[in-house]
């Protein structure tokens, strides 16, 4: 029988494991924590491992996957930055991941953080914990069908939160370095990222992260900011300078941000923090901060996309195990 290995597992995902094993006949062993040199020795005697990694593989993995037998990695996320690409192709490891799984759960967290954003609603909350109901000009909302909505990014994530931007009556503009044909049935393409933000009301970020795009989204950057826009970041960490946006925040070059990711957020994201506390003081500059809202990389988290990633996981180390290659491969091998 055809044996997998999985690592990173949470509970909720079990049931979908042994629905997964009983339809295609395949053994699948859970480990609950990430792939570590110190637990990398669970997967000798097994075709084929998937993971779901935030954080960089330490040396010598790659090496020693290839001598247990293991010819490939399938990622359980869009993103595969903590990767090292090269390594696993020079030992011949293919890397999958799961690049379509649930766009529209993210794009309906983005609609959902730029109404909180504009309608002022930690602001209302705090009001309404301290019995203060009154109604003053620092709660009140605006319109988002008055508002252009500047989406960077149009994959199926950013397409998805441009579709419905504009059902609501946004005005919608977007940037990417390969436009394609479905985003302009929703928005309109603009020739740079400075193009859509000097005119956007709320900045939504969608893209991969890059060597190129590293801190992209900088103090230089907000400088170009309406005073009243908004920052929203589903993408990834990587792609703000933290203290560049606290820093533009506390300066007032911009009205607030939503940040779902954060760029050293592996050390404690997803965990339970309250003991242990946050030693990043980056972090907690972020969570304290009155202008920020800041969720703990959740956007995708829905039950459809718990399933579809865990079972496309599954599905992409099955192919490479019977076919030697997946269409979901993101090396060349």
């Amino acid at each position: 029988m055809t044996k997998i290995i999985a690592y990173h597992v949470r509970d909720e995902e079990l049931d979908i494991i042994q629905k997964w094993e009983e339809k295609h006949g395949v053994e699948v062993k859970t480990v609950e924590n990430q792939l570590t040199a110190d637990n990398i020795h669970l997967a000798e005697g097994f075709d084929g491992l998937t993971t779901s990694q935030n954080k960089p593989l330490p040396d010598g993995i790659y090496e020693t996957l290839r001598s247990l037998g293991i010819r490939q990695i399938a990622q359980r996320s869009a993103g595969y930055d903590v990767y090292d690409l090269e390594e696993a192709t020079k030992n011949e490891i293919i890397v999958s991941n799961v690049a379509v799984y649930s766009p529209e759960s993210i794009a309906e967290f983005t609609l959902t953080q730029a109404l909180m954003l504009i309608r002022k609603v930690r602001s209302i909350e705090e009001r309404t914990e301290k019995r203060n109901f009154s109604w003053q000009p620092e709660i009140q909302g605006r319109l988002l069908a008055e508002m252009t909505v500047g989406i960077i990014g149009t994959g199926h994530i950013g397409r998805s939160a441009a579709k419905l931007f504009n059902a609501l009556g946004a005005k919608v503009l977007g940037y990417d370095i390969y436009p394609n044909d479905k985003a302009k049935e929703f928005l309109e393409y603009k020739e740079s990222i400075e193009d859509v933000i000097k005119q956007a009301d709320i900045v939504s970020l969608h893209m991969p992260a890059t060597d190129d795009n590293h801190h992209q989204f900088n103090y230089d950057m907000f400088k170009k900011f309406k005073p009243t826009a908004y920052l929203i970041n589903n993408a990834r960490g990587s792609i703000v300078d933290t203290e560049g946006l606290i820093k533009a925040l506390d300066d007032n070059l911009l009205a607030g941000a939503a940040l779902d990711t954060y760029e050293r957020e592996s050390s404690y994201v997803p965990k339970d923090n309250r003991e242990a506390g946050i030693s990043d003081e980056l972090f907690n500059a972020i969570l304290d901060h009155d202008k920020i809202m800041y969720t703990p990389h959740i956007a995708y988290y829905t039950n459809v996309s718990v399933r579809n990633i865990m079972t496309i996981g599954l599905d992409t180390t099955l192919e490479v195990i019977e076919t030697g290659d997946t269409k979901n491969r993101v090396n060349d091998i």
